[in-house]
Formats: structure tokens, C-alpha cells, sequence
């Protein structure tokens, strides 16, 4: 049974204040936990388990503290709806110190607050290889729990920065910045690019007048049908499986 210090630890860190400060997030559930067991970039401090996810695993790292729990444990410090097995304690991961644009495709963000279109976004990014994100700092935080989740252990192989967006465009010069707009360029009729911005907007106004001002191309995703909008996570994979 886990004390009642360690359980109200383990559940603050569902609170941004208290990951800011430890430096820390939680990740749950067994794809997801042995995702960043795997991953060599994943600084994992404990584990949480149940008794049969512990017997089913591999020797693992001496470093990571291991606790054998009970299902109603499991259920106190859980952030899911339904607590499935495990959850992990993870060191947050070091933002490098620069976006590398030369040569790149970087997927930008205005104002994405939807956790799981964060999470699921960042995940669409590693599939077509996209390594980095560049977010407003309004933008949901990447170690919230359902963001976490979503992402399904893609958080540790995509770098995302949280800048003053509009600045950090105006400063790129020298590549090309795409926004997603009703009266651009057809992304049917374009060619695949090796380097770029492509910028998607917030889930309810898009993007920013101003943002929309810095843009060098334009592209529109063409509607057949009777849909009001699509989705920002939906439009980012359409964006990407036609331009990356």
C-alpha cells in the first residue's frame, strides 16, 4: 500500500505548477510506459504497477524505483477514467536551445488548447517525421496527463517549444511559412517540400490575423461536403500526408 505522502505526490503532478517545479509528468498504461522503456532519451524515476504487469516484464533498469501497488492505489493516483496496470514517473525532457529550421519541416502551433489534439498532433508529427513543434505559450502544456496519452511515447521523439509565435515567425526570413486558410493554394495541386513552416490554428478561430499576416503561401484543404470545419489534428495529418 503506498503512503498517503507519496499518493498526494504522485497526484499533484497532474497540476502544471507542481510538474514546472519537480521537473517531472506521469505517463500510464502498458504501450505507453514500455514506449519510453525503450526509449534511451526517457529518464524514468518510478514505476507504479500491478502485480501481474511487473511479473510479465523484462529485468528493468536498476536506476527506476519499482513499487508494487493494489488496484485501489492504482485508482488514487491515476488521471484516466479507467486506470490500466501502470503508471510512470518521467523526467520532463531537455528542450534543446534552438529551433534548427535550415533544411527542416517544422509544424507550428496557434494556440492548439485541446489536450488531446496536442497529444495527437505530436503523435502525427513522428509519423511523417516531423521532429519539431513550435507552439504559442498559451498552447497546452505537452506533460499534461491527456496530452501524454495521447501521444503515445511520440513526446519523447518530437521537441516542442513554447514561443512568442508571431516573433519567432517574423524572425524566419529565410524559409517559407504556410498557414492553413479558406482561400489558398489547393494542397492537391502542390509539390512535396523539404523545407518550411506549416502553421495550424486554434480549434475554434484559427489562425491569428496576424500570424495569417506573415504567411508566404497560403493552402486550403478542399471541402466536398457540408462540414463546418475540420478538426486541427485531422487537418494537420491531411497538411502533412500531401506536402512531407
Amino acid at each position: 500500500m503506498l503512503s498517503k505522502p507519496k499518493l498526494k505526490y504522485i497526484q499533484t503532478l497532474g497540476q502544471k505548477k507542481f510538474r514546472q517545479q519537480e521537473g517531472l509528468f506521469i505517463a500510464e498504461g502498458p504501450k505507453l510506459v514500455q514506449e519510453l522503456l525503450q526509449n534511451k532519451l526517457a529518464d524514468i524515476k518510478e514505476v507504479f504497477a500491478l502485480p501481474d504487469w511487473l511479473k510479465a516484464q523484462p529485468k528493468l533498469p536498476a536506476n527506476i524505483v519499482l513499487h508494487e501497488i493494489t488496484e485501489a492505489d492504482l485508482e488514487k493516483i491515476s488521471q484516466l477514467s479507467t486506470p490500466n496496470k501502470v503508471l510512470a514517473v518521467v523526467k520532463q525532457f531537455k528542450e534543446p536551445d534552438e529551433v534548427i529550421t535550415m533544411g527542416k519541416v517544422i509544424l507550428a502551433l496557434d494556440d492548439i488548447r485541446d489536450p488531446g489534439n496536442m497529444g495527437t498532433i505530436i503523435r502525427i508529427a513522428d509519423w511523417f517525421g516531423i521532429q519539431q513543434l513550435v507552439c504559442t505559450d498559451e498552447s497546452a502544456d505537452i506533460y499534461n496527463p491527456k496530452v501524454v496519452q495521447a501521444t503515445m511515447g511520440s513526446i519523447a521523439r518530437v521537441n516542442v517549444f513554447y514561443k512568442d509565435l508571431a516573433n519567432w515567425l517574423h524572425q524566419q526570413k529565410h524559409t517559407s511559412i504556410y498557414t492553413t486558410a479558406l482561400n489558398g493554394q489547393n494542397i492537391n495541386s502542390m509539390k512535396k517540400i523539404t523545407e518550411g513552416i506549416i502553421v495550424i490554428g486554434n480549434e475554434s478561430k484559427g489562425i491569428s490575423p496576424e500570424i495569417m499576416g506573415l504567411a508566404t503561401k497560403k493552402i486550403t484543404i478542399p471541402q466536398k461536403g457540408k462540414a463546418e470545419s475540420l478538426n486541427a489534428a485531422v487537418a494537420a495529418g491531411i497538411v502533412l500526408s500531401h506536402l512531407v
